[in-house]
C-alpha cells in the first residue's frame, strides 16, 4: 500500500505518536507539528491503512542551504524559495518494503514541480542516507552547515535531489 493523502488536522495526533517512536533523540512538539500543517498543507501527507495512520511526510518550500530549527515554529515562508524541504518522512515498521517512501518522494516531487522548486533537500538522521540516495538524492558537503547539523545528530547528512 502507498497511496498517500493529505494529511488534516484529526491525523495529527497518530502523526505525533509516529514521530515519538521515530525520533526519540529528536522531539518536536504538538503545536511544532501542527504548525508545519499550517504554513504549508500541500506539503503534509499521511498514509494510511483504513483509519489507521502508518506514515507521514512534512515538507515546505525553503533555501537551499538553510535548515529551520528542529522543535521550532516556521515563522515565515521565505519570499524567493528554492527548494522543497523535506523535513521529515515516516513510515511505520510494519508498513516497510512497499514501495511507501518511493511514492512519497513521488508525490513531494509533484508538489515541488507544481511550485517551480528546482531542488528537493532534507537532512539524513539515523544514517539512512542510503535509503535516500536509492530515491535519487544525494549528499551534499556545506562546510557553512556543520554546526547548524550538529543539531540533528551526529550521523546528520544534508542531502539533495533535483525536482
Amino acid at each position: 500500500m502507498t497511496d498517500w493523502r493529505a494529511m488534516t488536522e484529526r491525523d495529527l495526533s497518530a502523526v505525533q505518536a509516529l514521530a515519538d517512536a521515530a525520533h526519540p533523540g529528536l522531539p518536536e512538539r504538538p503545536e511544532v507539528l501542527r504548525d508545519k500543517l499550517d504554513h504549508f498543507p500541500d506539503g503534509c501527507l499521511v498514509l494510511a491503512r483504513g483509519e489507521t495512520v502508518v506514515g507521514y511526510a512534512f515538507a515546505h518550500p525553503w533555501r537551499q542551504g538553510s535548515l529551520p530549527k528542529l522543535d521550532a515554529p516556521l515563522g515565515a515562508l521565505p519570499a524567493q524559495p528554492d527548494c522543497l524541504y523535506v523535513h521529515d518522512v515516516v513510515v511505520a515498521p510494519a508498513a516497510r518494503g512497499q514501495g511507501a517512501a518511493g511514492a512519497c518522494i513521488a508525490r513531494l516531487v509533484e508538489v515541488a514541480r507544481a511550485r517551480d522548486l528546482p531542488a528537493l533537500t532534507l537532512v539524513s538522521v539515523y544514517d539512512t542516507w542510503p535509503m535516500w540516495q536509492r530515491h535519487g538524492f544525494r549528499i551534499a558537503d556545506r562546510p557553512e552547515m556543520v554546526a547548524v547539523l550538529a543539531d540533528y545528530g551526529p550521523s546528520a547528512r544534508y542531502m539533495l535531489r533535483p525536482s
